[in-house]
């Protein structure tokens, strides 16, 4: 009869929950997909080149140059499709040895106090004697102060009255009425030329990544406007817009409110020409 462990008691346990667990990539991606964003539209909010963006999303973290710059790259995405990094950045530094350690600072302190001294202008003296002069000169100005006060006293009391202050007896002024345009609106805060196509986006109720370009192609904005932010754009012919998040918008359109039934968290394409607001 054989004492301890049998065989079976002595085979290493099996972590499943480890297999089970989504990848980083795989999360990101699934993350994009239903937020109804592709690869581009995430490279082109993030400025992460696109063979970047797939090799994450294919859990290689080779091509981003090094742990601190996939966990930056790690955070930016997560943001852009709208999910908390902390726990992808948890995964990560569990998988990839641990968080970064920061540069000691005691190595750094020694070498600075062993550097040669440079002499240079003695500031503290500097200092010294502008303090000196400021309160000097306060105290000059009290004292003159107080004596303009005995010569006004000495006047009264010899019978002779003091010329009057203008600020001691100001003429009363008529307020005038408030400007009725004092509040623009709505109209007139999104008024534009007619001979060219003006587009003001409005975070209404909530954030949403934005993109804007020109007729041309050439990108006029790409990031996120926060809840109560606003971004006009102007072009002679043509705004194309994505709106990551359409539901929380509010457009003006060539001075016009543009009412529409777009749904929270909805990825709209849009394009507005010069004329009346619609969509092209």
């Amino acid at each position: 009869m054989s004492i301890g462990n049998s065989p079976e008691d002595e085979r290493p346990f099996h972590d499943v929950s480890e297999e089970a667990r989504t990848s980083i990539g795989r999360t990101l991606q699934q993350a994009r997909i239903a937020a109804g964003l592709t690869v581009d539209d995430v490279s082109s909010a993030t400025r992460v080149r696109i063979a970047i963006v797939r090799a994450i999303e294919a859990d290689n973290f080779a091509p981003c140059g090094g742990d601190v710059y996939a966990r930056g790259h790690i955070r930016t995405l997560a943001r852009a499709v709208r999910l908390d990094p902390a726990p992808l950045l948890a995964q990560f530094d569990a998988e990839h040895g641990g968080r970064p350690a920061p540069t000691p600072a005691a190595p750094l302190f020694e070498a600075e106090r062993i550097r040669p001294e440079r002499r240079g202008p003695n500031w503290t003296a500097a200092m010294v004697a502008a303090i000196v002069a400021v309160i000097g000169f306060v105290g000059f100005t009290v004292v003159k102060g107080g004596d303009s006060g005995n010569d006004e006293k000495g006047q009264v009391a010899g019978g002779a009255t003091p010329a009057k202050s203008k600020a001691a007896s100001p003429t009363p002024k008529k307020d005038k009425p408030a400007d009725p345009k004092a509040e623009p609106s709505d109209s007139a805060i999104a008024a534009a030329p007619q001979d060219k196509v003006t587009v003001r986006v409005t975070a209404a109720d909530g954030r949403s990544w934005i993109s804007a370009k020109d007729h041309n192609g050439r990108m006029l904005f790409d990031g996120l406007l926060n809840k109560g932010e606003s971004k006009t754009f102007q072009d002679s012919s043509k705004i194309n817009l994505i709106l990551g998040d359409a539901g929380a918008i509010q457009l003006y359109v060539n001075g016009k409110k543009i009412e529409d039934d777009f749904q929270p968290g909805a990825v709209e394409r849009l394009t507005y020409t010069k004329g009346d607001p619609e969509v092209g």
